[in-house]
């Protein structure tokens, strides 16, 4: 009993202990300041923050959420993730005057919460105690005030994910305690500031996904300190300085997709503790230093892709035990893989060294990597089974496999340097053998192979002019008899009309089998109405069942009203793509199985002023109202087809008909009523504009969710911010990784090989975000957050408040972007908007 009450006592006195620190701790934090507390509530206004954050009543030091105060005063504001009240929300603007009060203010984190407009200039002179500073994510434009270099406390500034313009400020290079500086994914311009060496304090370096240009400055070869440096997708040039081998300290390296040139410098072998090495999609070229990669390696991903690298592949990079990502694809590399069975256990690391120059056998160092592409290589043999199941094999010259090279290109390659071709495992190889033989033997082979020559060449000649008689001759029965070309009669062309025109020649053989009218008439039962398809500029749309039972698409055209130009530039066209580039929901046949058959030419537009000029230069027509700038060139074009493509795809998913066909007017108030209900951090408001038809659960949500977001990126008003075809298709395949991996979290995308799979696909849609907004200021339904889908690599790892600069995490998978180059991939041609013209 005794035991008993001693017990009630001490619990008792515990928690009268307990008590009476935390009313002491309360008192501590209480907000001693009126004018300080006058401010935040400024402050709450001006941005309008709900109560349900910062209650007006409470004490902000002890109840306010994000704030942090220190002997009475604020030390921290943190409103990242807030959300605005409905009138707040209607017109977001960077107002925060209210924090030239805070004196002893030491960071601020508004990143994802938006700030439309531009940073004030007082910034660098009223906050002077600031330490970290993450504007990351908020919309904010505009140049960076210079004035920030006057922050000389700042260890962190975080501006990444949003749509600054201009120079990067020189006097930034003044901020010498500063440890991390992530100004990637802008629309930054000109060079990198030659005083950036000066901060010889930064541990992460991050100007990727920019409009840069120029050289790499020497002086960022001193930053001593410097573990993450990220300067990929931007315009920089020259070669890659060899002073940045003295970055002793570095893990992550990421230059690619840039137009670096020359060699890679020997010296990069400093780099000791590298991790991560990523400069694909250059213009490098050369050998590859032997003793570049330092032995033992730390390395777990190199990535050389696309270059022009030559010679053999150093063999330590078969060999790093960490490894998990080697690509070296799209180079001339070559030589033969090494004969070694270490490490050979098969992990989860991946190899790509497709389109090369290697060849030889497949050996045992293939067995430790789990995925492997070998292919439009010369490799020769059997295939192990090791790689048999996991490894994409096509256009080599291997043994018992389909789509190899061929004979000729395999034995060619072989002979060239000196060796003899298996000739795929078969016996009686005709090749000649690769040693070389007496003097007397070469005098016959030259002799014999100039009469078997001569006798070919004349043989040849006789060859051509009879082929020549013949199209002469079939040339005069066509004119007489019309244009019949590929699929069937046309309509008898007048004896007046003028034969087709000149330079069109037509290769009809890939348009399929050719058919008599009779048949063509059978099909379509004598193209009766119950037939027709649809009324096409050129001519009407029939279907049509063949004798054989095959489903059929029958365009008839008419030669009385539509010239024969046309109708041979359609038949051109029809020869050489698979679908025509006019992409909306009534141009799209399926079959059976919902697989595209055909789609309608509405506009074949001729390049006047070509030497040719029947050359098809565009397909499609570009309305001037949406196609702001567009300039005509093919790089417009495919972006304009994308448009289109987003239009269809928000047709599926909202199953608002007629979208894809409306004109500029409604479908600009069709985008203003859907827009706002699609965004990358709200998943239920897709709901609200979903086809009420479907009948959907929580997965299928997701899907759909993505769809609307790929569409959404595809309307971007500004073509050259629009995603590429390819990176639709992969999004479009796994819908589900467009928004699971982005909001995944750091510590998986600091997992990823080469950067994050949603990074390198959506990577070039992520400055599209402010540009999709059509949307008036007076929509309350636009969410926090719900516009922007751009968003680098960085801002899943840092930026997120509380960070005072440590910049060390070496978790970078998704802080490179897909290309966003204007032409590293598309090569326009010339066009003048004004010389089209309707030929369909």
């Amino acid at each position: 009993m005794v035991d008993q009450k001693i017990v009630l006592a001490l619990k008792f006195l515990l928690l009268v202990l307990f008590f009476e620190s935390t009313f002491e701790q309360q008192q501590q934090e209480r907000l001693s300041s009126p004018i300080e507390r006058a401010a935040l509530l400024e402050l709450r206004s001006s941005l309008g923050l709900r109560s349900k954050d910062w209650p007006i009543k409470a004490d902000p030091c002890s109840v306010w959420n994000g704030i942090k105060c220190e002997n009475g005063s604020v030390s921290e504001i943190n409103i990242s993730g807030f959300r605005r009240t409905r009138l707040g929300s209607q017109n977001p603007q960077f107002r925060v005057d209210s924090l030239v009060n805070l004196t002893r203010l030491k960071s601020f984190n508004a990143s994802g919460f938006y700030l439309p407009g531009s940073i004030p200039d007082w910034f660098g002179q009223r906050l002077v105690s600031l330490q970290v500073l993450d504007l990351s994510s908020c919309l904010i434009s505009n140049a960076i005030p210079g004035s920030l270099g006057n922050l000389t406390s700042l260890t962190g500034l975080y501006l990444y994910d949003n749509n600054f313009t201009g120079m990067i400020p020189s006097n930034l290079g003044l901020l010498a305690g500063l440890s991390v500086l992530d100004l990637s994914a802008n629309m930054f311009t000109g060079s990198i500031p030659v005083s950036f060496g000066s901060l010889q304090n930064l541990t992460r370096l991050d100007i990727s996904m920019n409009f840069l240009s120029g050289s790499i400055p020497l002086g960022i070869g001193m930053l001593s300190k410097l573990q993450y440096l990220n300067l990929s997708t931007n315009g920089l040039s020259s070669s890659i300085p060899p002073q940045l081998g003295d970055l002793s300290n570095l893990a992550d390296f990421d230059l690619s997709f840039n137009n670096l040139s020359g060699s890679l410098p020997a010296e990069l072998r400093g780099l000791r503790k590298l991790q991560r090495m990523l400069i694909g999609n250059n213009l490098l070229g050369g050998s590859i230093p032997v003793n570049l990669f330092p032995v033992p390696s730390q390395l777990q991903t190199v990535v050389l892709k696309h270059n022009g690298f030559n010679g053999p592949v150093p063999s330590v990079l078969w060999s790093i035990p960490q490894l998990r990502l080697l690509d070296i694809s799209g180079n001339n590399f070559t030589g033969m893989l090494p004969n070694s069975s270490l490490n050979a256990n098969a992990s989860a690391a991946e190899l790509n060294v497709s389109q090369n120059l290697l060849y030889g056998g497949l050996t045992p160092t293939l067995g430790r990597f789990l995925v492997i592409d070998l292919s439009g290589n010369y490799f020769e043999g059997p295939i192990p089974d090791y790689v048999r199941d996991n490894a994409s094999l096509v256009s080599n010259c291997l043994q018992n496999l389909s789509n190899q090279r061929s004979l000729l290109d395999c034995t060619s390659f072989y002979t060239a340097k000196g060796l003899t071709f298996d000739n795929f495992g078969l016996p009686n190889s005709t090749q000649p053998p690769a040693g070389g033989s007496t003097g007397k033997n070469n005098k016959k082979v030259i002799i014999l192979a100039s009469a078997f020559g001569a006798l070919g060449l004349i043989l040849l000649l006789v060859i051509l002019l009879v082929l020549l008689l013949f199209c002469i001759r079939k040339r005069g029965t066509t004119t007489q008899r019309g244009v019949a070309v590929g699929v069937g009669p046309a309509t008898p062309v007048p004896s007046g009309s003028s034969p087709p025109p000149p330079g069109v020649s037509i290769d009809l053989s890939s348009l399929g089998d050719a058919f008599t009218y009779q048949q063509l008439l059978l099909a379509t039962g004598d193209f009766r109405d119950v037939n027709l398809i649809n009324h096409g500029h050129s001519g009407d749309l029939y279907k049509g069942i063949l004798e054989s039972g095959i489903p059929v698409v029958i365009k008839k055209v008419d030669l009385q009203s539509h010239s024969k130009e046309a109708y041979l530039l359609e038949l051109d066209v029809f020869s050489k793509v698979s679908h025509s580039r006019d992409v909306q929901a009534s141009s799209i046949l399926l079959d059976d199985k919902f697989e595209v058959r055909l789609g309608s030419l509405s506009e074949v537009c001729i390049q006047e002023g070509d030497i040719h000029q029947s050359r098809i230069s565009r397909l499609l027509r570009l309305p001037q109202s949406l196609e702001q700038g567009s300039s005509g060139s093919l790089t417009n074009s495919c972006a304009y087809d994308v448009y289109c493509f987003g239009k269809v795809l928000l047709e599926l998913v909202t199953g608002k008909l007629g979208i894809s066909a409306s004109s500029d007017a409604q479908l600009k108030e069709f985008l203003e009523q859907i827009l706002p209900y699609i965004s990358i951090y709200d998943k239920e408001l897709v709901i609200k504009i979903v086809d009420p038809s479907l009948m959907i659960d929580e997965d299928l949500l997701e899907e759909v969710w993505a769809m609307a977001i790929v569409a959404r990126s595809c309307l971007n008003p500004k073509p050259s911010r629009r995603p590429l075809m390819r990176y639709i298709l992969k999004a479009l395949e796994n819908p589900l990784k467009v928004v699971r991996e982005e909001h995944s979290g750091s510590a998986r995308l600091r997992t990823t090989s080469s950067r994050s799979w949603n990074a390198s696909v959506f990577g070039s849609w992520r400055h599209s975000s402010s540009d999709v907004t059509v949307i008036p200021a007076t929509s309350s339904a636009r969410p926090e957050g719900g516009s922007s889908f751009k968003q680098s690599g960085a801002s899943n790892s840092m930026g997120s408040g509380g960070q005072n600069g440590s910049g060390g995490q070496n978790g970078s998978g998704g802080h490179s972007s897909s290309r966003r180059r204007h032409s590293g991939e598309i090569f326009p041609e010339p066009f003048d908007e004004q010389d089209v013209e309707r030929q369909n």
